[in-house]
Formats: C-alpha cells, structure tokens, sequence
C-alpha cells in the first residue's frame, strides 16, 4: 500500500518553479528506467535518447520528436520523447492539453492519443485517481532553443496491433511502431 501511496503522491499538481522540467513519474504500470530525466542513481547525466521514431512539427517552431513508444507487461504503452522550441520566443503547451472537464493536468500532453487505424480505435492518456494524466506536466516557458524530455502513458491497444498514429493537438499525427 505504500507503494500506491508513493506513486500517487508523485502524480501531484503543477506546482513549483519554472525552472523544473516538469516530467513526472509514470504510475506504478510504467516500464522501468523512465521518469524525470536528468542525474540518474549515480549522480550522473541520464543518457539522452538516440532513437527517432517519429517527428511532428507544429506551429511557432515547436516540434516533438518521439524516441519509443514501449509496450509493458501491465497493459500499457508509454511514449517518450523531447519538445525542442525552434523559434524565437518561449512556448506554452496550453493547447496541448485534454478538452476533458474531468482533467486537471495544464500545460500538458494530456491531449495525447494513439489511433489504431486498422481497428478504429482511439486510446487517451491514462489518468489517476485524482484526475492528473499519466504523463508530463509543467510544459510552459519553454524557451526558444530549449528541450525537454516529455512522456505519455496510455493503455495498449491489443498485442498484435505494431502500428499506430500518434496524434497530439496542433500537430499532424505521426505513424509509429510501438515495441515490446
């Protein structure tokens, strides 16, 4: 139980000050090794993601680019990635966010989804008991040239379906294989 306690103290509001990232843990389904990216265990800079599985670029020089799209053993999906500002003055994810009345989550991915074309059948962002998604929050501020690591948890769509599209207010979907 105390587990759950933990997990859920983690999956919190919005506060604190601007210099945070804003990622937050994964709920306690989230494939291993994710969660607020920088010094890791040892001290040291977590490693930066390499991989490229899609790309959306949206407006004012903002643009996604996914690193993985992972499928657990818990039923989930998570998706991590980084937002990069490329233009010339800081964004705020607002538009990001869940239309939701139920959703707490601000400047957020939260608006989210993964579409199984084939099946048609749409998949949200996971949430909490408390209403906070399963993914980053605090996405406001983003000063141009900046980037920072983002991640949405979702349920998973059915083991043999590989391909979905990821799709993200604002933006033009992305195809993307998910692994695992």
């Amino acid at each position: 139980m105390a587990v759950i306690t933990l997990a859920l103290a983690g999956c919190g509001g919005e506060g604190g000050d601007g210099d945070q990232d804003g990622a937050r843990t994964p709920g306690p389904g989230a494939a291993k090794g994710r969660g607020t990216p920088g010094a890791g265990a040892t001290g040291e800079p977590a490693p930066r993601p390499t991989a490229t599985i899609g790309q959306l670029k949206g407006p004012d020089g903002i643009e996604l680019t996914l690193h993985s799209a992972e499928r657990d053993q818990g039923g989930f999906v998570t998706v991590d990635g980084t937002v990069t500002n490329r233009g010339t003055k800081p964004y705020n994810a607002l538009t990001w966010r869940s239309k939701e009345t139920e959703m707490k989550s601000q400047s957020s991915v939260s608006g989210a989804s993964l579409v199984d074309p084939a099946g048609k059948k749409r998949y949200l962002v996971l949430r909490d008991t408390d209403g906070e998604c399963l993914c980053t929050t605090g996405l406001v501020g983003i000063r141009p040239g900046e980037s920072r690591a983002v991640f949405a948890q979702f349920p998973a769509p059915p083991a043999d379906v590989k391909d979905v599209d990821f799709q993200l207010p604002t933006m033009p979907s992305v195809r993307i294989r998910i692994s695992g």
